[in-house]
This record gives structure tokens, sequence and C-alpha cells, in this order.
């Protein structure tokens, strides 16, 4: 059985994994994804990725014959596109927006039901993105024939065909409200309805690999090219392809990102950074998220390679007070009014292990505050690059006593959600899945400190039952 080659882009990292049609990950080829300075704004080389992804296929391809190839991505990314490329450099989305740009986005992008999130950080919706294309350079904008999501802009430069879909189109990007299944107001406002190609599945087969690429790969003539999906949107559907109903997952990595179809979407509260994003059918789902993985880093610091925390560490940094409290990056969706002002509480710690016992429960308590956001939760799988750490899934589920939770050890669920779409129109039944319960702990006083971490974040008190 064929491989399928998946290319996950994401804001630090672009990978392309081999994946096999059960989503186990093969083989995974990696490289940074670089940002270049402005002029115009701060973007992305998308020519030194394709570059890359292109001879990644050919030498992924000698050792894994490939089937077919599907593109994942963060939901702040898209590019405008005409016949030949890109029309304008494709903007980092944590870039700032001239403060003209910000003031008419806010104007034209509606209501919170409309958008689906708030007005996040920089320019991270693709709307935002289009808008400061259109007012810096209109004879660009007015090139433009596409609006494509990152997973479908390099659909688009394998095959040829242009596409939208549910879950890039859900996942913040202002352009169409998950809810209510309709283009958000800007759309309308600005006359982009002629920008936004089709819609298809995230599993649809858009066309074979292009006559071009073929040569210069490799790769069979016959390869499909799917339409791809949402990077957290496609780690969700790999417990959906599983039978999983009723339930939230916590991605970890530069986001944490929870997604729940269990969650009442009535309850979504714009204040506290909420979201409706979009699974693969469209179905939409609450959905909440925190930058944890860059506040993890700066806590931390540097790390030996293969560093685990400690938990007598951590029960020490519990017993004395030391807090991390929110936020030294930038984002503040889940706090508002914290970011830029994180701070280290009570007696600092003294050394590298220390810093990454602090990291590690400061993580934790942004999960913990994460799943209460969202109310009904069901059962929670833990998944992405914090589970390599046995203890952060343990605190987790130590914070929650209440709720079910589970961890999934496999480090590239994003990759197996992404290549389970080549099998979803022929699959009969649930594709494996392995969760394991976390470990017991007992932290005396853990209750107390979460209490006291919320107060100095200014988050509302822990819930009794959580």
């Amino acid at each position: 059985m064929s491989a399928v080659a998946v290319l996950d882009v994401g804001k630090t990292n672009v990978k392309l994994s081999a994946v096999d049609p059960e989503g186990r990950v093969l083989e995974t080829l990696v490289t940074p994804n670089p940002v270049r300075p402005p002029p115009p704004w701060r973007h992305h080389d998308l020519a030194a990725v394709e570059d890359w992804a292109l001879d990644a296929l050919a030498s992924l391809g000698r050792r894994h014959a490939t089937g077919a190839i599907v593109a994942c991505g963060h939901g702040s990314g898209g590019v405008l596109v005409d016949a030949h490329g890109p029309v304008a450099p494709m903007i980092d989305y944590e870039d700032t927006p001239p403060a003209a740009v910000t003031a008419r986005y806010r104007a034209l992008a509606g209501d919170f039901r409309a958008r689906g999130s708030p007005v996040m950080m920089g320019a991270s919706h693709l709307a935002r993105q289009m808008l400061w294309v259109e007012m810096a350079l209109p004879e660009a904008f007015a090139r433009a024939q596409h609006v494509l999501g990152l997973p479908q802009y390099w659909a688009w430069r394998f095959c040829g065909v242009a596409a939208s879909e549910a879950t890039i189109l859900g996942a913040q990007s202002h352009l169409w409200s998950a809810r209510d299944d309709r283009a958000g107001p800007i759309v309308g406002a600005r006359g982009w309805q002629r920008l936004i190609p089709p819609r298809r599945p995230a599993w649809a087969t858009l066309g074979p690999l292009r006559e071009d690429l073929v040569r210069r790969t490799g790769l069979s003539p016959a390869t499909r090219v799917l339409c791809g999906a949402h990077d957290s949107s496609a780690n969700f559907y790999r417990y959906q392809a599983a039978g999983l109903s009723g339930f939230t997952v916590i991605s970890t990595g530069t986001w944490i990102v929870a997604l729940s179809d269990a969650a009442d979407l009535d309850a979504l509260d714009e204040a506290r950074g909420m979201t409706c994003n979009a699974d693969p059918s469209g179905h939409p789902l609450a959905g909440v998220l925190t930058m944890g993985g860059r506040e993890f880093a700066i806590i931390a610091g540097a790390q030996p390679p293969g560093a685990r925390t400690d938990a007598a560490l951590v029960a020490a940094l519990v017993r004395r007070g030391t807090l991390a409290v929110p936020f030294f990056a930038g984002d503040d969706g889940l706090l508002p009014g914290r970011a830029g002002r994180g701070a280290i509480e009570g007696p600092p710690p003294a050394d590298a292990a220390e810093r990454r016992a602090l990291a590690t429960l400061t993580v934790a308590l942004l999960t913990d505050l994460l799943l209460e956001a969202l109310g009904r939760t069901g059962t929670v799988v833990l998944d992405g690059s914090f589970v390599a750490d046995p203890l952060y899934p343990a605190l987790v589920a130590a914070l929650r006593p209440g709720t079910p939770c589970l961890f999934n050890l496999h480090a590239y669920g994003v990759a197996a959600g992404a290549a389970l779409l080549a099998g979803h129109e022929a699959r009969r039944g649930p594709a494996p899945l392995s969760l394991d319960a976390p470990a017991a702990l007992d932290f005396p006083g853990l209750a107390d400190y979460r209490a006291l971490w919320r107060r100095h974040t200014g988050a509302p008190p822990p819930l009794e039952h959580a």
C-alpha cells in the first residue's frame, strides 16, 4: 500500500513525512520556515520552502512508494495568487499591520459570531492580511485571482487546481462563519467573493501531480494531490477517524490549541480568546488557544537535549509558591491585558532544571484554564510536543481530577490525521489508535497553588468540580 506524503507547514518549521495508510509515520524530514525582513513586510520565503519540499518529496519517494500528497498548515497563513504565482509576499502573521489597516479592519470584520474568533494579535487573520495587501499594494491585489490558505496554496502549486476548504476558512480567517456556513461581512463589503475558489472537502483529490513536478521528483504521474486541512483540525480528525466523538483534543506546540465537539457553542466567549472552528466535514467545533509553546520556551530558557521535568522540583516550586505569571510573549487572548507582562513571582528558579519544572507547571495551568473555558469537554486527549514529557499530562490530570484524561505519545498527530484523509472515502472501520492514561500525582498544595496563580493572572477562580 502506498504511503501518503504530508507537508506540514508550521510557523517555525516545515515537515515532510511519509505516512502509511493507517497513520503511522515512517520517516520525517524537517527544515526551518524562513522569515525575511521588509519590504514590504516580514514575509515567508515561499520559493525556498518549495525548493526544499520538492527535493524532500524526491528523497522520500526513493524510499517510500508515494500514492498521495496532502498539505496542512496553521490557520494564520495564506497567499494571494494569479495564474503564475503569488502577487505579494506571504505575510508573517506576527508582523504588525499599520494603524490605518487595523482601524479599517475592525470596522469591516463584523461581530464575534461572524468572525468566529476575537481580533487577535498582529496579522493573525487571513482577511486582515488581505486588507493590508489591498491598501498597501492595490495594483498587485487587483491582479490576484485567488486567495488560498496554506494547505490549498501548496495543493495548487502541486496540481494547479485552486480550492478553498472548511477547516482553513474556519481557523480564524474571518472570511467565513463556521456556525452559520456563510461568508464573513468583510467579504461582501470589499467585493472579495471573486477571490474565494470553490469549496472542496479536505480529503478531496484536486488532481494529479503536475507533469513537470513528476519529472523533478520522480514520483508516479498517478500521485493524487488532496485539498488539505488546518493542522489542528487534521489532528482532531485523527481521533474522529478512530471513532471518537464527544471529546476534546489539546494539541501542543507553539500554540496550545483546544478543539471540542463536546462544548457548547453558545458558551463561546470572545473575551477569553475562544473560537469557532470546523472539522473536515464542515461541522463547527468549539475552540480556544494560547501561545503556550512560546511561553514554555521563554520560561525554560536553554535546556539540554532530551531534558525531562523532575516531579520533585515541581513539588518544591509548589511548596515555595514560585509562579510564572503569563504572558511573556505578545499574545493574550486567554488572559486579556496580560500580553508582555510576564513575571516570576516568589523565589526564582535556581537553575535550568527548575526553570523547566516551572515552565511545565505553567503550561499545565494554561491547559487547565483552556479546558475550563470550554465548559463541557467530554474525554480530554492530550497530544503534541508537550506530552513527550510525562509530567505534563500527569499535571493536567492532577489539576482536573473530575475530567477523564488520556494522552497520545505518537509525536506526529497532525501528519497522521492528514494522511488518514487520503483514505476517508474508502475507510470501512475505525483507524487504529493507542492512548495512555497519565500517571497519578499527589502534590500537596497543588489546588492552593492553582488558585494563587489564577489570582496573580487575573483569571477566574477555579471551578469546584474542576
